[in-house]
């Protein structure tokens, strides 16, 4: 289906020769140029024009100087957006700025845990997650995705400091819900353990699977929630992320962090720009986002149906990242890479760079045109590889 005016996500946009991490290095990760990229996950989209607007704007004032973003345009922007669009007030006092929501991590863990202490994650995992507990000394600990009793065992050890929660989780695309998260915060609670909660993705959410902020499951422990327009909008070239606190005294230390430490008192402008345009004037052009990728992965879910019906997929319940479960066909790994990329000459995610070996993830944050082409490349890759495919 595709969208209506004035939201054009049909017509592809030419990302070569722009220094695309996605097209123009694909050969960093697959050792072959020009290979037709589904992998990082951000979307060949053109940004909501109003963005686009706002940011014009802001570059024909010409003045380029150091910025603040504790003024009341970001706060409330950011305020705004969770009342109108999660239901959830939040006190502006207990938003705070990063680089990235990968910075905020890193910085949460030397708040809140010692070198040495244990980190509770469940897996399958962003890729990020292991890098950056391993280079803060920190331990990881994985927890399947439903095993609650290992999920307890894992938050019950003494050295256990922080739940690192992605939610929506990727890259399953799975939405936590209500009695999940209130079962996570209640253990939480009872080992002491601390929750950053990676919300990153919060934006994308299918009805009718609803987005709950752990803002509203927190209670008087500590936690952040980390967020960020760049997923959702499509900017993340601009950098910039926000997390929200719940105790002052966390809060206060971070500052100090961002300030002091880090030297990172001024961010980037057009990010203030740029998130302030998305979450007072970005609405519609996310809905008719949203609508456009739940088409892309009904189509995905359809090709792969055809072809393998026994997999039964099904689309993920957020975001745009088609997690794709081919265990069932012998699915070889290497194999199956090996006939994407000289074959087929696509780029797609295997599941092992997330800790899942015999999966895919597929992004489709893209024109329909081009979803066509990467699930039918994988389709045929997979029928070439595969034994139970044939």
């Amino acid at each position: 289906m595709a969208s209506s005016p004035p939201y054009d996500f049909d017509t592809p946009v030419d990302r070569r020769g722009t220094w695309c991490t996605q097209w123009d290095y694909v050969e960093d990760r697959f050792g072959v140029p020009d290979l037709l990229p589904f992998t990082i996950s951000d979307m060949d989209f053109e940004t909501a024009p109003e963005i686009l607007t706002a940011l014009r704007g802001r570059l024909d004032h010409g003045v380029l100087g150091y910025s603040r973003w504790r003024q009341d345009d970001f706060l409330s922007a950011i305020t705004h957006w969770y009342a109108t669009r999660h239901a959830t007030e939040v006190d502006p006092g207990s938003v705070v700025y990063a680089p990235s929501v990968v910075y905020q991590i890193s910085q949460l863990l030397h708040l809140w845990s010692r070198p040495g202490d244990g980190v509770v994650a469940h897996t399958p995992m962003y890729d990020a997650f292991p890098r950056t507990v391993a280079a803060n000394g920190r331990r990881l600990r994985e927890c399947p995705l439903d095993d609650w009793a290992e999920f307890e065992r894992l938050l019950a050890l003494p050295d256990t400091s922080v739940l690192l929660l992605c939610s929506p989780h990727n890259p399953t695309g799975r939405v936590w819900s209500g009695a999940e998260l209130d079962r996570m915060a209640r253990l939480c609670e009872r080992y002491g353990v601390a929750v950053v909660s990676d919300e990153i993705h919060s934006d994308l959410s299918y009805a009718p699977h609803v987005h709950r902020p752990w803002a509203r499951h927190g209670g008087e422990g500590r936690w952040a929630v980390l967020g960020s327009a760049s997923k959702s909008f499509n900017i993340p070239a601009l950098t910039g992320s926000w997390g929200i606190i719940g105790d002052a005294s966390s809060r206060e230390a971070y500052l100090r962090r961002l300030k002091d430490a880090d030297g990172l008192s001024s961010p980037a402008v057009l990010s203030l720009v740029g998130h302030i345009a998305a979450y007072r004037r970005g609405a519609p052009w996310l809905d008719a986002l949203r609508g456009y990728l739940a088409g892309n992965l009904a189509l995905v879910a359809d090709r792969l149906g055809a072809a393998f019906p026994h997999l039964g997929w099904e689309p993920p319940q957020a975001g745009y990242l088609a997690w794709i479960d081919l265990r069932s066909l012998g699915v070889d790994d290497d194999a199956l890479q090996r006939a994407l990329v000289e074959v087929e000459k696509v780029a797609v995610m295997p599941g092992s760079a997330y800790g899942s070996p015999g999966f895919v993830r597929l992004n489709v944050g893209c024109p329909r045109s081009k979803a066509e082409a990467g699930v039918d490349a994988l389709v045929r890759a997979a029928r070439r590889v595969a034994p139970g495919a044939r």
